[in-house]
């Protein structure tokens, strides 16, 4: 046993080296709290509410929800959240409420949101329409007003993305309001749910980023705890408004709590790893690393383009969008995300110039082959990215 758990360690030191293209910090050091490790820590149930189970940590729980609630504005008398066990049960939750709150609205979302807000979609029976893009992958608003107009008789329920999960783009959540406005939905007539899984903890560290805030009439906002935190679990973060969560919560006697949650055992360990990082570094902490990302992604667009490598970067971002590696065994390596001829590297605080450095100069002698006489061996994604973006040797 002791052999085996050596080899599976050294694969993963390996494994972790060569980590691009999911939005995954690996950089944190968590040996504080090890001494924790032997407890069965369980946050079943309403994080407000204390259960007849003891081995909790309700107390961070709360702690670490309203250290976010103070990040998008909203009251402490006026929320209510818990810990999730992912982004993906942030979004189902995110939706549930909406459904619940509009149990006749349709659920919008642009077609390059994530694959867990079209999930809910079939897991609820809601009807869902998807909504075009622009080229940057932001919702298309010009869409979104003609599909609102064609079904004005029902409310709306919109999946607003912050950070959408191939290109990184932002949605324009005033836009999206606008626009519900100006085709007639009144605030009691739409519910936005906020997908933030990465870009929700950074954007508010962006100068002139615009504001994701409770003070405008969204519903709910989530975040991923194993992104760009840091947190060796998978977690993440759910806040709505506390007027919404009675459509939702039941009162069950077995737990002597209140059952408001996707999930009925919840894991204890993860809240005290987040509350341990956001107090540690805090937001000056967090407004560094935003800082640096965003700077080190820049640097990997230049050396991609200055290689004739087609790529694009959008400016809230630090999602570097490229040609996909015509090499499967390099994309495997690095771990790149693909979808079609697009490949992306995520730009996060453990990733240092220099290991950019080494998978631009392996990308390179890996491209070395794709060019002759010529002609391009390789699609050209100047269709997804813009013929400013691209660097193929037809369009420089």
């Amino acid at each position: 046993m002791a052999g085996i758990l050596a080899r599976y360690r050294k694969s993963l030191a390996e494994r972790t080296k060569h980590h691009l293209g999911y939005p995954y910090n690996l950089d944190f050091d968590y040996g504080a709290l090890a001494q924790l490790q032997h407890f069965s820590i369980n946050n079943l149930g309403d994080p407000f509410i204390e259960s007849n189970y003891g081995v909790h940590s309700r107390q961070f729980e709360v702690g670490v929800l309203d250290w976010f609630a103070r990040l998008w504005e909203l009251e402490k008398n006026e929320y209510w959240g818990y810990i999730t066990n992912c982004g993906t049960e942030g979004n189902l939750h995110g939706i549930l409420v909406g459904r619940e709150v509009f149990p006749d609205g349709i659920l919008y979302a642009s077609q390059e949101s994530h694959y867990s807000v079209f999930k809910a979609a079939r897991m609820y029976r809601m009807e869902c329409i998807k909504v075009d893009t622009l080229m940057s992958g932001e919702i298309d608003c010009a869409d979104f007003r003609n599909k609102l107009l064609q079904n004005k008789e029902k409310p709306a329920i919109i999946n607003v993305n912050i950070g959408t999960t191939v290109k990184g783009a932002v949605d324009d959540l005033d836009l999206v309001i606008k626009t519900l406005e100006e085709t007639g939905f009144k605030h009691d007539r739409f519910y936005i749910h906020c997908d933030g899984a990465l870009f929700g903890l950074m954007m508010p560290f962006v100068k002139c980023a615009p504001k994701v805030t409770f003070k405008k009439p969204i519903g709910s906002v989530s975040v991923s705890g194993h992104k760009f935190v840091g947190c060796p679990m998978p977690c993440g973060v759910q806040i709505t408004r506390l007027e919404h969560i009675n459509a939702l919560s039941r009162n069950v006697e077995y737990l002597a709590s209140r059952d408001a949650t996707i999930m009925g055992s919840r894991n204890g360990h993860a809240p005290i790893f987040l509350w341990y990082t956001l107090n540690r570094k805090g937001y000056r902490g967090f407004q560094k690393e935003v800082q640096k990302c965003l700077r080190n992604a820049h640097y990997l667009k230049d050396r991609l383009q200055a290689a004739g490598i087609g790529a694009m970067l959008n400016e809230l971002s630090s999602t570097v969008v490229f040609e996909r590696p015509k090499d499967d065994d390099f994309v495997r390596r690095w771990q790149l995300a693909c979808e079609g001829n697009l490949a992306h590297a995520i730009v996060m605080p453990n990733i240092t110039i220099g290991k950019l450095d080494d998978f631009v100069d392996e990308l390179i002698l890996k491209r070395s082959g794709w060019f002759q006489d010529g002609k391009i061996q390789t699609p050209c994604i100047s269709a997804d990215i813009g013929v400013d973006n691209c660097a193929c040797k037809l369009h420089k």
